[in-house]
């Protein structure tokens, strides 16, 4: 059968999460890398598509093509471990240490092509300054700016609903990343990631990693940005409500209900 069920998936997923922790660090930054710069890509699409004139629900049903081609490439997107690696942790194969390992570097690997692809945007836009970036640059300085000084302008209160806007957004997308294992088939696999990608894209939720090239843009295209701000009022909360919404919401709820019953000696 093509379908998968819970219990297989999880098993599945889980020592997904410990072959992830135990990769060379150079593999974790380059994929992590490779991941972040295809995820900006497909940000950009949807920036594309909103300055077209379309609605905003078709970036949203286009957007999950960047998570798909990361996801069947076996790149590394650290929101999508944040879960992965929390069953294993749960399960009792991986240790607390090598979780935190492979969550740091590949975040770093995600920075580093985010904002590597983002220098390319703002390159190939602008004619490497020599223009604005008309439309296009519109709507990515807006965005970027929504994400940042929007929360800002609403203190204590914004900082909070950028981190609950992190949590439901990593609570889908790790819903994604689990549905990639209840298929045996490449188009059933793409079927199954779309449906809770083009959920939290169509909400405006918040994903740490999407940020580490909208805001970085936002900024070159002369956006009124600092490094604080997107920081503090992004790129933390954000990052602090993806872990929750990932590991908890569903790294650990889904492992606790599915696949408890099939705890592993402890692993190093």
């Amino acid at each position: 059968m093509d379908y998968v069920k819970p219990s297989d998936l999880i098993e599945e997923s889980t020592t997904a999460g410990v072959n992830k922790s135990l990769l060379p660090i150079s593999d974790m930054l380059l994929r992590g890398a490779l991941a972040g710069a295809i995820l900006g890509i497909a940000t950009s699409l949807v920036f594309e598509i909103v300055r077209q004139g379309l609605p905003p629900i078709a970036g949203a049903l286009a957007f999950p093509v960047g998570f798909v081609i990361l996801v069947l490439l076996g790149l590394e997107l650290v929101t999508g471990n944040f879960a992965l690696l929390s069953q294993s942790v749960a399960a009792r194969r991986l240790g607390f240490g090598r979780l935190l390992r492979s969550w740091f570097y590949v975040y770093a690997g995600n920075l580093l092509g985010s904002v590597g692809y983002a220098v390319l945007f703002w390159a190939s836009i602008t004619y490497f300054g020599t223009e604005d970036g008309g439309g296009l640059a519109e709507v990515t300085r807006a965005a970027a700016e929504k994400k940042t000084l929007a929360y800002a302008a609403h203190g204590a209160a914004g900082w909070a609903t950028s981190l609950v806007k992190g949590v439901a957004c990593n609570w889908m997308v790790t819903i994604g990343t689990l549905l990639a294992f209840s298929s045996r088939s490449t188009i059933g696999k793409i079927a199954a990631m779309w449906l809770p990608i083009t959920i939290f894209f169509a909400h405006g939720y918040e994903h740490s990693v999407v940020n580490m090239f909208v805001i970085p843009a936002g900024m070159l295209l002369g956006a009124g940005i600092g490094l604080g701000d997107w920081w503090i009022w992004n790129q933390i909360p954000v990052t602090l409500g993806n872990i929750v919404g990932g590991a908890v919401f569903t790294g650990l709820a889904l492992w606790y209900t599915h696949g408890r019953g099939a705890r592993a000696e402890p692993r190093s």
